[in-house]
């Protein structure tokens, strides 16, 4: 054993060293600014979600007596399950995942297929729907509130979907809008991307006899698994925190999404802001989940073409 690594010792080259020594860059004061810079900047970025949760952990007497920036004489989860029953928070999580898991699911596929349509095929006028696909993000949601209300109150639904028997006051007319919001994005996002996947994998695919649907289905979208796990997870937080479109196209207490349980954390004469921060964090976690799980997929869909010259 002895005389192997001698060996490897002797045919080593006598200024070699480890790759990861040689290519290690010194640390110039840019760079320190840098770091010191982004590290300011991502706890500016926190700041606000570790002090709702060192609140919530809080009695309000004590903050209220000490202030919110003192040290904690008790820390506790008692505010957690008040706020979990308090505030009925079971049922409208489940009335947000009624709404946002089939609005993603939805709007990706939907983005995904018009994005594969305009980047393969030689559709007439394909970059003015682009644009237009674009463009429709750039328009304030709240002009569109007022037609909206009342096309939605003279949509006729029958009575299992909608209990008002419009599309007023429904779960369908909440995913519809959101599909319809965001798709054009993810158009445009899947768009570029699909652009950087060889066209000799479908033209190969057709000579084979493969379909449209095959082309998509099976060659296409195994490749989009990047840029479709960083629009979910997107996109999930964007539907997941909408307050706007629920309050105005809903109506019934029981049918709203988790963002509107918080308001009932909120006494008619007072309000514990620790009982509505332990709230708060507790509506937060989802997307954190969804961030957690999707993070390989979120990072690879967002340095696509980095290295690329």
């Amino acid at each position: 054993m002895s005389s192997i690594a001698a060996a490897t010792r002797a045919t080593t080259p006598t200024g070699a060293e480890p790759a990861a020594r040689r290519t290690r860059r010194p640390l110039r004061p840019a760079r320190i600014v840098l770091y010191i810079f982004l590290t300011v900047v991502a706890l500016g970025w926190l700041a606000p979600l570790l002090l709702a949760l060192y609140a919530s952990l809080r009695p309000y007497q004590e903050t209220a007596q000490y202030g919110y920036f003192s040290w904690p004489h008790k820390l506790s989860f008692d505010y957690y399950q008040q706020a979990w029953s308090g505030a009925e928070m079971p049922r409208y999580f489940r009335n947000t995942f009624f709404i946002a898991v089939p609005a993603v699911l939805l709007t990706l596929f939907f983005a995904s297929f018009v994005a594969f349509a305009l980047a393969r095929f030689k559709i007439p006028g394909r970059k003015t729907l682009l644009v237009m696909f674009t463009a429709g993000n750039l328009l304030p949601p709240q002009v569109m509130v007022t037609p909206l209300y009342t096309a939605y109150t003279k949509i006729p639904l029958p009575e299992w979907m909608s209990s008002s028997l419009t599309l007023y006051d429904s779960y369908l007319g909440l995913i519809a809008i959101h599909v319809a919001f965001q798709t054009g994005f993810c158009v445009f996002v899947l768009y570029n991307y699909t652009q950087t996947i060889p066209v000799e994998l479908t033209e190969a695919a057709v000579v084979d006899g493969a379909g449209v649907w095959r082309q998509y289905w099976q060659i296409t979208m195994p490749l989009l698994r990047p840029a479709l796990g960083a629009l979910a997870t997107l996109e999930f937080t964007w539907i997941y925190n909408d307050f706007l479109w629920a309050l105005v196209l809903m109506s019934s207490g029981d049918k709203l999404p988790v963002t509107s349980a918080l308001n009932n954390l909120r006494g008619q004469f007072f309000t514990d802001y620790n009982l509505l921060a332990a709230g708060s964090v507790m509506v937060a976690l989802p997307t954190l989940i969804v961030f957690f799980a999707l993070q390989k997929q979120f990072i690879s869909g967002l340095t696509l073409g980095a290295n690329k010259g």
